[in-house]
């Protein structure tokens, strides 16, 4: 009677113990792992990253349409498309400007065609549209900062 009288509290304590073991290894796993997040090319320097995503996606906007790698092209165009709208969208310094309103016409029409019709390559029309509207975005970010 007195043994099972104190092994009651230790079994007790024990399972705290371990209960309280095994969820810190838990939630000290989660937080110091490697986050799992997508890196950005984005630098955080608007005016820059509007320039470089400006230069590289004329690129795909000139890429024939008979390249062998238009795929990557078109994943690596999307990719960026969504990274720095992300990145921008959602600062009130930014997106009030004319030059990100500029790009994010042109971004949501280059991504929605990739989206819509990924096996057929971008139309004459939407080329020149991109081009000129690229052109305009890159002169009005160089003009406002």
């Amino acid at each position: 009677m007195l043994m099972k009288w104190r092994s009651e509290p230790i079994f007790k304590n024990l399972t705290k113990v371990i209960s309280f073991a095994l969820s810190s290894i838990i939630v000290f796993t989660i937080f110091i792992s490697p986050s799992l997040a997508v890196k950005t090319l984005m630098t955080g320097d608007y005016a820059k990253d509007t320039i470089s995503v400006v230069k590289t996606l004329q690129t795909a906007v000139d890429t024939p349409k008979d390249s062998p790698n238009k795929d990557e092209v078109r994943t690596e165009a999307l990719t960026l498309i969504t990274d720095y709208i992300s990145r921008y969208r959602n600062r009130g310094m930014v997106n009030k400007t004319q030059s990100f309103t500029t790009m994010q016409t042109a971004l949501n029409a280059m991504a929605g065609h990739y989206k819509n019709f990924a096996s057929r390559p971008l139309p004459d029309k939407l080329k020149e549209r991109l081009t000129k509207e690229f052109s305009l975005a890159e002169k009005m970010v160089l003009r406002e900062s």
